[in-house]
């Protein structure tokens, strides 16, 4: 059940639908940034990924025509910023999706990624029709976490050794909002500064968990 990405925008900030001809804007993105970007990128726990962009694309448009996920570009001022993926995307009775992103480290601060957080989610909800999202974040990722506390999504837990991140399992904060809590969407909320930033707050004793080793 696929759905049509559409293009959002509020304010310098856009997404819109990846497509194949941004590859090479996002492969120099990407190697300009690799230091900003490399300790949260995915790494494959069986061997090396391939760096192949254009094969990236063109996987994550074969998602999305199997209605498993909404690949977005994320623009700032007209200017290729980073990328939003909306993954796992689940109907039925669960009715849920999470997502990912990353930025440059130009734009970092300019609001560009919660805004772009804020569409993808609030499109989900009243555009797909889900019930649940869902954004897992490394302890160490400073600047994702205040992403999450902007917007008030709810800090639902930690998940010990969640996702392979460059080179090694890595311990993620899961946060997550339903549509029952939006009734004016996450961006107006936001925006109207009625975001709950406390309900994105990480307990003391998860920060200590997620410092020391998964003991078996």
């Amino acid at each position: 059940m696929a759905s049509p990405i559409p293009t959002l925008t509020e304010g310098l900030t856009t997404i819109r639908p990846i497509r194949l001809r941004d590859a090479r804007a996002l492969e120099r993105e990407l190697a300009e940034n690799r230091s900003w970007l490399r300790k949260w990128e995915a790494t494959n726990p069986h061997g090396p990924m391939s760096f192949d962009v254009r094969s990236s694309i063109r996987s994550l448009q074969q998602n999305a025509r199997a209605g498993l996920g909404l690949p977005f570009v994320i623009e700032y001022d007209g200017q290729l910023a980073g990328q939003l993926n909306v993954s796992s995307v689940a109907y039925g009775s669960l009715s849920s999706a999470t997502i990912g992103y990353w930025v440059s480290e130009r734009f970092a601060g300019k609001g560009a990624t919660p805004t772009a957080v804020a569409l993808a989610t609030d499109h989900c909800f009243f555009g797909v029709g889900l019930h649940r999202m869902e954004i897992c974040i490394r302890p160490e990722n400073e600047p994702s976490l205040r992403v999450v506390e902007k917007l008030g999504f709810r800090y639902e837990g930690l998940r010990r050794r969640y996702i392979h991140i460059n080179g090694d399992w890595r311990d993620h904060f899961c946060f997550a909002l339903t549509v029952d809590e939006l009734p004016t969407g996450v961006l107006r909320r936001w925006l109207d500064g009625k975001a709950p930033v406390k309900d994105a707050e990480v307990p003391a004793s998860d920060r200590a968990k997620a410092q020391r080793p998964l003991v078996t």
